[in-house]
């Protein structure tokens, strides 16, 4: 009886661990298989050089999108905004991206003012071939690690809390960045 009564955790842990597994995941975001961005050049409005690999080092909410910013995308925009400003002091670790091709109408100078420290670049169409690769759909978020990597898809628009939550996490679990 006693051997059976010690018995019983580990015969129980066996139990719940190939019968019950748990079927759920704790993140908001479609997680990608983690793979390197492709370094993509292009400029600012301003005219000055834009990299990518500038910003390494640092959390990237990326989106991508026309100059003309519809309805959709102020929704994308507006969620990256609020999900990087409830992080509070930590916000600094992320930053927000918008590429837009070469030859787009420019953003609106309103819209603009109301994302304070959007980055916003032009990139070539040659530029758009390489985003291919990893930025599918385009109207979605994509989250880039510090190192470079692609490892979250957001819808374009997404929960905001919930997205944030996804940050907040990476953001406590993460020495870099």
């Amino acid at each position: 009886m006693l051997a059976l009564v010690c018995a019983a955790p580990v015969i129980a842990s066996y139990v719940a661990y190939y019968w019950f597994r748990p079927s759920g995941h704790v993140n908001y975001g479609e997680l990608l298989e983690a793979r390197p961005v492709q370094d993509i050049a292009g400029s600012f409005p301003d005219g000055a050089r834009f990299r990518l690999s500038d910003y390494r080092g640092r959390w990237l909410f990326l989106a991508v999108g026309s100059g003309a910013c519809e309805e959709g995308c102020q929704r994308t925009l507006y969620a990256t905004r609020q999900a990087r400003t409830i992080q509070g002091r930590e916000q600094d670790r992320v930053v927000r991206i918008w590429l837009q091709a070469t030859g787009a109408p420019t953003p609106a100078p309103q819209l603009l003012a109301q994302h304070p420290g959007l980055v916003v670049a032009l990139i070539d169409p040659d530029q758009w071939a390489a985003l291919r690769g990893f930025i599918d759909p385009p109207q979605s978020i994509y989250l880039i690690d510090p190192l470079g990597n692609v490892v979250l898809r957001y819808p374009p628009d997404p929960d905001i809390k919930r997205m944030a939550k996804d940050l907040e996490r990476l953001l406590r679990a993460s020495r870099i960045g």
